[in-house]
């Protein structure tokens, strides 16, 4: 069994043996819920110039992690906050993601669902940002997604939560683009915990009242709507949300501490899936949706049981640096070849949490190869003057 020296918060080492490796199918069975992952970008450490100030993607290791996705049944939630928007990923680096992954899909043998997201980072809001600013934006992206082919994710605007003066400004630019579409769109309620940025979307720092407002918007929109993602880390308003959705409309959870339970569902309905935390746990998740699609709820929650610690740690506050911990996921398990982020986000969380995550993300059964995990998190410890036996 394969073991390593971990720091502890007392500042000393302590052995941490690891559990066998698991045995995940590699292709999961037909499912009963639509489930996305919203997927991670895979930085080029090689890139000349300042990692803080650059963008630099491997686009071959990207792509791969595309198809690693696909190859689980799941579908991909592509350019979205775990891609690092709006965090190291810009519009212009975003829409050529967008544009390779769709062509990807198009030559993957295979089911390939994509859904791409849209917003207005292309505004930096300042007091002259108007709301007719935002709608413009808005059509620029929706415009290149769907000449790409693509489907769109209606990711929730910085520039908007800006410059809104009211929940009506939040009607009109809806209403607006929504008018517009060519195919129903998932609309991205992004909480504050997840970005700052975006605190008192839909004119309210109340989450009942915020909720109302969304209600609102969705029921006059629903011809155009297939569905709402909802990351506000709250389970209870997305249950209560879910239960007053129009008809037709799907609850996509985004939910990274709460999902095991919300896509299980209760008498009253379910939520389907577009989650960050799927990056991290695709392999388990994949096995835990085939089994929910063959009834067979027990095993179901054996699975995901003990991703949910790991996600909660994933996601903990500042929630904002969860990508961190979604990459180096990847790295521990020879998804990608270092442990870099764009924009140097790796340095986002400490080492502590990192070790903690070896931990739980053992304990989930989704380190594929312990002894490789093990020379990973060794040379993590090494950069950070630790010396480890075996």
């Amino acid at each position: 069994m394969a073991s390593i020296e971990l720091p502890t918060e007392a500042r000393r080492l302590e052995t941490f043996g690891l559990s066998d490796p698991p045995s995940w199918p590699q292709r999961s069975t037909a499912l009963n819920r639509i489930a996305y992952a919203a997927v991670h970008v895979v930085n080029d450490p090689l890139a000349p110039g300042d990692p803080y100030h650059r963008t630099a993607v491997d686009w071959d290791a990207t792509m791969a992690f595309r198809r690693h996705i696909w190859d689980l049944g799941l579908g991909v939630a592509e350019a979205m906050d775990t891609a690092q928007r709006g965090m190291g990923m810009d519009w212009p680096a975003s829409r050529e993601l967008i544009e390779r992954t769709l062509a990807e899909a198009r030559s993957y043998d295979g089911e390939a669902l994509v859904g791409c997201g849209t917003g207005t980072d292309q505004l930096v809001p300042d007091a002259s940002t108007t709301v007719d600013d935002v709608i413009a934006a808005y059509e620029e992206q929706c415009a290149a997604v769907e000449a790409a082919g693509g489907r769109i994710v209606l990711m929730a605007s910085r520039a908007l939560a800006a410059c809104a003066q009211s929940t009506d400004d939040y009607a009109r630019v809806y209403g607006r683009i929504l008018s517009q579409v060519k195919e129903p769109v998932i609309i991205h309620w992004l909480g504050d915990m997840f970005d700052p940025a975006l605190t008192g979307y839909w004119g309210h720092s109340d989450l009942s009242a915020a909720t109302d407002v969304c209600l609102a918007i969705l029921t006059d929109n629903a011809a155009n709507v297939d569905g709402i993602k909802v990351s506000v880390l709250d389970a209870q308003v997305e249950i209560d949300m879910r239960r007053r959705l129009p008809e037709g409309v799907r609850m996509y959870t985004g939910d990274d501490f709460n999902f095991a339970e919300l896509i299980a569902g209760d008498e009253h309905g379910y939520s389907d899936a577009l989650l960050g935390i799927f990056d991290a746990i695709a392999p388990a998740a994949s096995v835990a949706l085939g089994a929910l699609a063959d009834g067979d709820l027990e095993t179901y929650h054996d699975i995901l049981a003990p991703t949910v610690p790991l996600g909660r740690h994933i996601f903990k506050a500042p929630t904002q640096y969860y990508k961190t911990g979604v990459v180096f996921m990847a790295y521990l398990n020879g998804l990608q070849d270092h442990f870099t982020l764009v924009g140097g986000q790796e340095s986002a969380r400490s080492l502590l949490h990192l070790c903690e995550l070896f931990r739980l993300a053992d304990a989930a059964r989704l380190l594929s190869d312990p002894d490789l995990a093990v020379a990973r998190m060794k040379a993590v410890l090494a950069v950070n003057g630790i010396g480890t036996e075996s």
